[in-house]
């Protein structure tokens, strides 16, 4: 049997869509991270991106476990002296529930160009309105 490597152009893109609402952050982000990646396809390549559009809505009502919500804490370095910031995983929710998701799967993605180019295909709203109905996105079960 011959083994098969498709090519960037002959990858055909599907839109899925996901309600986060009531779901558990990391499962909702394994399983999203496996559709962008394209690893639900049999044609999977792994150093071409040939993965799938994800669109997650009501990013804002998620679940986690245990206390998370006050221990788990997010970080980001301005790059001048003293420009450490944290802040816990309850605040991040309030003041921008998309990071929260989307830094979720990006951990999950490889750490090189590949995975830069898939995180785009990733589009997290708060509500549960997107701009993305002309896409005729499939709504993805967990």
């Amino acid at each position: 049997m011959k083994t098969v490597s498709i090519r960037e152009q002959d990858v055909e893109r599907d839109w899925y869509v996901v309600d986060a609402q009531g779901k558990t952050l990391g499962r909702l982000a394994t399983h999203v991270a496996t559709v962008l990646r394209g690893k639900h396809k049999a044609i999977f390549t792994p150093h071409v991106d040939c993965g799938d559009y994800v669109v997650i809505v009501n990013a804002e009502k998620i679940h986690v476990t245990g206390r998370k919500m006050t221990q788990k804490k997010y970080y980001r370095y301005s790059g001048y002296p003293g420009g450490l910031r944290e802040i816990t995983l309850r605040d991040q929710l309030q003041k921008f529930p998309e990071r929260v998701i989307q830094s979720a799967v990006r951990g999950m993605l490889p750490k090189n160009r590949l995975g830069r180019e898939i995180v785009k295909k990733l589009k997290i709203y708060a509500s549960s309105t997107h701009p993305h109905e002309s896409q005729k996105p499939k709504q993805m079960e967990l």
